[in-house]
């Protein structure tokens, strides 16, 4: 593209020297963004090590069971008498020469079962050697491994490529890891051309399944469309069921197509092992040549999660057995789509760069230690039951900020002020602790940069961080570098749609006791709890009562557990429907419509395709009805008894008079549900978050602890009066036409929204000060990367 660049020499002795130390390749070995290693194999040297290294099927499968520990023992035992039957005529080596000899005279090949006599580790001279059942390509591929790591016997992906060049790098230390760098190419190189691994149409194998999914995905469809011919569902139900069922079927139809791979060619299908040893492609990638293509976006400028966005009927052919004519037509447009959004967005990622390295090239390291005493308390990082991120993980490098005990038996595991190594980190998950209280860049009290204490290790060295590191710049290219593979994402997936399956029950996964906590949950008469809190968490707790998660719990949601009712791992939690949120009736008694005017605020739409008349809230134009449902009581006196407020585009379940029992929907609100995992989200996403923009349209949020009630509305705006146990209340104005989070008479607490929409965080700075507003930033913008799978270190 024309770009020019100036060329730099460096002439005079010194120059040479820093730039040597600098910016010599075998002194940057690891990523100074995470710590994981920058040089580490890919491509053809991947193919090549895990080509030599992959066992026959059957041992693979012996080997699987016999060393599952979640496995009977019996059946552990009897993997083992197979195994020792293969190897009963195997032949044994003692020396890496030996089995070299042997494979070069044709003796034996890559893959044949042999004994190997395993060399004594360093420093464990004591003890004798001993015989290790592995293959002739293992024995090869061991013979470059440095004599530190002992004798690796596993299969090598580029993954485990990684691991072992960063275990080589803290065992052997850094020359002797460069040297082994080199070994690990040229070995990969060359045995990737000796195997003969290439690709032909072949190889492709249809899974013999996808006829069947298929058909039962279609049959489906065919009885959503009909419900919504009977008027049972709406369109945007039927819509979004429609693409779920796809969604499903295609990642059905990608399962059978691994399964079948992995046994095809006896585990040695060429473009079965350039997925699974991550040398090239990925499963969706995968599944588009052998499987089925899947769902299409539109052609459209913006992507915001409306009705319409994915088009219905997905490309059910895959690229071996070749697209029709409509097909390759559909498919044109996310291909292109993908090239354009690339060419755009690289100078956005180059922007975001240069605006970190402005505010923060003057953070630098210049002190030891500025003595604070505040600091951040670490515990792992869960996304509802599921762990994203270990405690372990989150504080390895850092500094402690007090002493950490075992909570069994009192012992001290590390004191304050020293650096967790990954042993101790280890240590501290094994003792069950929940949280650590650690030094972070975040409550550094140094008059100008940072202190060394609060920095901790350099990820870069391994090694506590030096006096001088310019450490603001290096953390805002470790931000902006993946900006640049953020952008470039949509590319990968080629316009297909990537739904995240929305899920619709959670289930416990551990073995202990619930306690509900701001649960609120109405009876109905069929004996099932209907939620009705919003802020409601579910907490788990292990048998001796230490909590180990906290579930948010949906308005509306059917709740199947009790308070301290003793749970199994599997047991249902709770269910509910992700695509509407609905407004539940908590009392018996009678609907009263308030302001709900036909042809004013209520539109009737007849469903043409259905016949079935559907109610469905609207705006009123000169801004002064403002729709209401009230239960009110069945006495004579018709006393009110609960209000909802209900919004615009709601679609009521009930008629004005109709009876009501506890727990009956009284109205539909469709949620905005599925997120499309298309970065164009994510770039901008990070920039609004460091930028700390306010969101338009921000939620309302409480700044105190108290009850809601309504008051009037003026000018559009309905007044939300929250008054505590003690002191004076507070009054919010919320826009009329927005969807309420809260209904009178709900308990809420400092920070909760009252009303829908995104959070903007400068009322969290507002109301829950620095600490939660940092805390918010950092997980939001590591949500977006981590979407990506990009690593990126908290400091």
């Amino acid at each position: 593209d024309g770009d020019q660049m100036a060329v730099h020499v460096p002439l005079s002795f010194e120059a040479q020297l820093e730039a040597r130390v600098l910016m010599l390749a075998s002194n940057n070995v690891l990523l100074p963004s995470n710590g994981r290693p920058v040089a580490a194999p890919t491509q053809d040297m991947v193919i090549g090590s895990y080509y030599l290294t992959n066992p026959p099927l059957k041992v693979k499968d012996l080997e699987a069971v016999s060393s599952d520990s979640e496995r009977a023992k019996k059946a552990r035992q009897a993997a083992d008498k197979e195994l020792d039957k293969l190897f009963a005529k195997a032949i044994r080596f003692s020396s890496f020469g030996e089995a070299e000899m042997a494979l070069s005279t044709g003796k034996v090949s890559f893959h044949s079962v042999c004994w190997f006599w395993a060399p004594v580790m360093v420093g464990q001279e004591g003890t004798g050697g001993k015989w290790i059942r592995t293959t002739a390509g293992r024995i090869l591929f061991n013979s470059i491994v440095p004599r530190e790591l002992g004798f690796l016997n596993k299969t090598f992906g580029k993954k485990e490529l990684g691991d072992l060049v960063f275990d080589c790098f803290t065992v052997a230390g850094l020359s002797r890891c460069t040297d082994f760098l080199d070994d690990l190419k040229d070995f990969g190189f060359r045995y990737a051309t000796l195997g003969g691994i290439s690709v032909g149409i072949e190889d492709l194998e249809v899974p013999l399944e996808k006829a069947d999914i298929l058909h039962e995905a279609a049959e489906q469809v065919g009885r959503f469309q009909r419900a919504y011919a009977s008027g049972y569902i709406s369109n945007g139900e039927r819509y979004n069921k429609v693409i779920d069922t796809w969604t499903h079927a295609n990642n059905d139809v990608a399962d059978a197509m691994v399964r079948h791979l992995e046994r095809s060619k006896d585990g040695f299908n060429p473009v079965f092992m350039m997925m699974t040893s991550g040398a090239r492609g990925n499963r969706d990638q995968m599944r588009q040549l052998a499987g089925m293509r899947g769902l299409m976006a539109k052609p459209q400028k913006k992507l915001t999660g409306g009705i319409g966005e994915i088009i219905e009927s997905p490309i059910k052919s895959n690229f071996r057995e070749g697209l029709t004519v409509v097909e390759y037509f559909i498919s044109t447009h996310g291909a292109r789509k993908g090239l354009a959004d690339t060419a755009l967005k690289t100078a956005d990622a180059g922007y975001l760069t240069r605006r970190l390295v402005d505010v923060s090239q003057d953070v630098v390291v210049n002190n030891d230690d500025c003595g604070t005493i505040m600091g951040l308390e670490m515990t792992a990082l869960k996304e509802g039951e599921d762990i994203i991120e270990q405690l372990g993980d989150r504080i390895v490098g850092s500094v402690t900020l007090e002493d950490v005990y075992d909570p069994i038996d009192g012992e001290l595991l590390i004191e304050a002020g020293e650096l967790i190594e990954p042993e101790v980190a280890g240590a501290i998950e094994d003792a069950g602790i929940q949280s650590v209280k650690i030094r972070s860049v975040l409550t550094c009290e140094s008059r100008r940069g940072l202190c060394r204490q609060c920095y901790g290790r350099n990820l870069a060295t391994m090694k506590t961080v030096d006096t001088g590191e310019a450490v603001g710049i290096l953390a805002a290219q470790s931000i902006g570098e993946p900006g640049t593979q953020l952008t470039l994402r949509t590319f990968h997936i080629g316009g297909t749609a990537a739904r995240i399956v929305a899920q619709t029950q959670r289930k416990s996964k551990i073995d202990g006791t619930v306690a509900l906590d701001r649960v609120t949950t109405v009876l109905t008469p069929k004996k099932e709890k209907i939620v009705t809190s919003r802020e409601g968490q579910i907490v788990l707790m292990t048998k001796d009562g230490q909590v180990r998660s906290r579930l948010s719990v949906p308005y509306g949601a059917t709740l199947s557990v009790d308070e301290s009712q003793e749970i199994a791992a599997g047991d249902l939690l709770f269910s509910w429907d992700p695509y509407t949120e609905p407004i539940v009736a908590d009392s018996v008694g009678v609907i009263k419509f308030i302001d709900i005017v036909d042809e004013t605020t209520m539109r009737e739409e007849l469903d043409e395709s259905t016949g079935r008349r559907q109610m469905t809230i609207t705006e009123d134009r000169e801004k002064k009805l403002h729709p209401m449902l009230q239960i009110v009581s069945k006495t004579k006196k018709r006393e009110k008894l609960r209000e909802f407020i209900v919004p615009v585009g709601a679609q009521l379940t009930v008629r004005d008079g109709e009876d009501v029992t506890p727990g009956d929907t009284i109205a539909k609100i469709n949620r905005e549900v599925y997120k499309t995992k298309d970065i164009t989200g994510g770039l901008p996403r990070v920039a609004e978050l460091f930028e700390a923009r306010r969101p338009k349209d921000p939620a309302v949020i409480t700044e105190i602890d108290g009850n809601v009630s309504f008051g009037d509305i003026k000018r559009g705006k309905r007044e939300v009066v929250v008054t505590p146990d003690t002191g004076p209340g507070r009054t919010y104005e919320v826009q009329v036409g927005k969807h309420m989070r809260v209904h009178e008479g709900d308990q809420v607490r400092a920070g909760d929204r009252l009303s829908e929409g995104p959070i903007n965080p400068h009322d969290i700075l507002r109301i829950k000060g620095p600490r939660a507003v940092q805390e918010y930033l950092l997980n939001e913008i590591q949500e977006v990367y981590r979407l990506q799978g990009v690593k990126i270190n908290d400091k």
